[in-house]
């Protein structure tokens, strides 16, 4: 089971802990478990919601920019990938 590169950090909101990440491939849905990869962060939760303009979205594709709300701090140039389902 190999983990999917599916996008990159471009910002973090530290007052709302949102991660904006850029998606560079494949596609994301509410539900799905990622692993977010960096120099200092490296931590593995599901999304529960995503929002595109402060509207929420069920999937994202290679394209997007999505803001999701994280457990713990993310930094720019942080690595998210995809968990594939069991």
């Amino acid at each position: 089971m190999v983990e999917e590169k599916i996008g990159v950090i471009i910002h973090f909101f530290t007052n709302v802990n949102v991660a904006a990440i850029k998606i560079t491939a494949g596609e994301l849905k509410v539900g799905d478990n990622i692993h977010i990869v960096g120099a200092h962060t490296d931590f593995k939760q599901r999304i529960d919601s995503m929002e595109i303009d402060r509207n929420p979205v069920q999937m994202v594709q290679a394209g997007d920019d999505v803001g999701i709300k994280v457990k713990e701090r993310t930094r720019e140039h942080d690595i998210v990938y995809k968990i594939p389902e069991e």
